[in-house]
Parts: C-alpha cells; sequence; structure tokens
C-alpha cells in the first residue's frame, strides 16, 4: 500500500506560478513510476507528467512540456510539479498518482495503482 498527500494547490492569477507537492509514504519501495495528473471541471482526466523512480528520467503528456516541471527527491519520497505561466484553462484539480509500471504506459493507460486525494488549483483572468 503506497499513500499520497498533494499539497500546493491555490488560487493564483493568470501568468503567475505554483509548486505542487506530492509525499509518499507506505510501500515506497514498490514505485516505478511517479507521475501528475488533473481533472478540470466537466473534462476528462490529462495525464501531465511522470518521473521514473530509477534515473529519474521524465515523461510529459502532449501538450505539456514546456510550462509544467516535474522532479523528485527520492531520498524525502516527494514528487514536485513546477507549473509557470498559468492559464484559466489550468484550473483543475491536481491528482499525484504511482505505478509499478514505467512512466510511458503510466502516461497512456492512467491505470495507475495509487492515487491521491488531490489539491485544487485555481487559475484567475
Amino acid at each position: 500500500q503506497v499513500h499520497l498527500v498533494e499539497s500546493g494547490g491555490g488560487l493564483v492569477q493568470a501568468g503567475g506560478s505554483l509548486r505542487l507537492s506530492c509525499a509518499a509514504s507506505g510501500r515506497t519501495d514498490r514505485i516505478v513510476a511517479m507521475g501528475w495528473f488533473r481533472q478540470a471541471p466537466g473534462k476528462e482526466r490529462e495525464a501531465i507528467s511522470c518521473i521514473a523512480g530509477s534515473d529519474g528520467a521524465t515523461y510529459y503528456g502532449d501538450g505539456m512540456r514546456g510550462r509544467f516541471t516535474i522532479s523528485m527527491d527520492k531520498a524525502k519520497n516527494m514528487v514536485y510539479l513546477q507549473m509557470n505561466t498559468l492559464e484559466p484553462e489550468d484550473t483543475a484539480v491536481y491528482y499525484c498518482a504511482v505505478d509499478g509500471l514505467g512512466c510511458i504506459a503510466s502516461l497512456r493507460t492512467q491505470q495507475m495503482d495509487y492515487w491521491g486525494k488531490g489539491t485544487p488549483v485555481t487559475v484567475s483572468s
């Protein structure tokens, strides 16, 4: 069992930045990939980014590279999502998730093993 807790969401003006954090606990030795996803009201969930636990290789969903940067502190079992130049369209609940599979499959299928409860991000115009 892996427990995930996201933090760092909130209200920000368009053009601003936020850094989301995700703390993992429990059987973190089983984590192969850690990812960020988001779901806006009335829309399907989107894959933002994923980082491989073994070597820190990063992967991004379609259209997500550039304004979003994923990173991790493996020693602290933390994963981060730096979000820059935020737009009102980025308003969503942001979720951290982990998987025993690799990042490519994780981003494509979104079939992750464990999910956090999410942290809301609201970008005002």
